[in-house]
């Protein structure tokens, strides 16, 4: 008996210990970029890897004043996508799932095959219509592509999760003598929530990391997001020999996601569960 309690306990050592050696590698970059950013530039230079000798929180309002215009920008182009996103692929998605009609099933899986070109492959074609709309160095350049790009995934999900719901529930309601925007509204949009959340978080983090479609289509500096302004944040020459609020900078960029996922955590985690207990 003491054999084997020594057994298990060693192992739930061993086990454990190894849990924390991953987590400590995946979590160091990150530390290390706070202390970094906490550090003056001849600190960073002589001792990179330790921690700050001088504590320099002005680091955050000089990378504050440089790259808030930044965040407004990706906060205003992310936001509307995912509203716009969120509707369209839940009304779709119940569209879909709830009404049949001919060559529903093509053109469901028409949509879905989009998910398989890689969007390198669509990068000129794109670019060149959105210039032919005059649509360069707008906002609106990186917001309709994003809306229209965004919906693929969020149709196949929402499709697959309301046509789980009973529809027990959808023909009560039609005897009741309710409309088909009702059923939408009152019925499948109220009991999709969690799925909703989710396809609306993935969506906001893809577009507030988007590097590649921004860089081609915005130039001004005052209209770039985040991702874009925070490289020409780094190639300037006043912080080209100051690491400290460039890396104040990158807390700063990526802060509004950390937020943001802290309050919708649990929504998150509740719509992949339920989604993947539908599918």
């Amino acid at each position: 008996m003491r054999r084997r309690l020594y057994e298990n306990f060693s192992g739930e050592v061993l086990r454990h210990s190894f849990l924390l050696i991953l987590i400590f590698f995946t979590l160091y970059p990150f530390i290390f970029l706070i202390l970094s950013s906490l550090k003056t530039h001849e600190d960073i230079i002589h001792n990179m890897l330790g921690l700050p000798q001088t504590i320099r929180l002005v680091n955050y309002l000089v990378a504050w004043d440089k790259v808030k215009i930044y965040v407004f920008n990706s906060m205003v182009m992310s936001s509307a996508t995912v509203g716009v996103v969120t509707f369209l692929s839940s009304y779709i998605g119940f569209i879909f799932a709830r009404y049949k009609f001919p060559g529903r099933e093509f053109l469901f899986y028409a949509i879905i095959a989009i998910l398989m070109i890689p969007r390198e492959l669509i990068l000129v074609p794109l670019f060149v219509v959105v210039r032919d709309m005059g649509l360069l160095n707008t906002r609106w350049a990186c917001i309709l592509p994003w809306t229209a790009g965004g919906q693929v995934f969020g149709i196949f999900i929402m499709r697959t999760f309301m046509a789980s719901l009973p529809e027990e529930i959808f023909e009560s309601a039609r005897l009741d003598g309710a409309t088909g925007i009702q059923l939408y509204l009152k019925i499948a949009l109220p009991l999709s929530y969690p799925a909703i959340i989710a396809i609306g978080i993935m969506h906001f983090v893809n577009t507030w990391n988007d590097i590649i479609w921004p860089l081609v289509t915005i130039t001004e500096e005052e209209l770039k997001p985040v991702s874009i302004g925070l490289m020409g944040f780094q190639a300037m020459d006043s912080y080209s020999q100051n690491y400290g609020p460039l890396f104040a900078g990158y807390i700063l960029g990526s802060l509004p996601l950390i937020i943001f996922f802290m309050f919708t955590m649990r929504y998150y985690v509740r719509g992949l569960l339920t989604g993947a207990i539908k599918m």
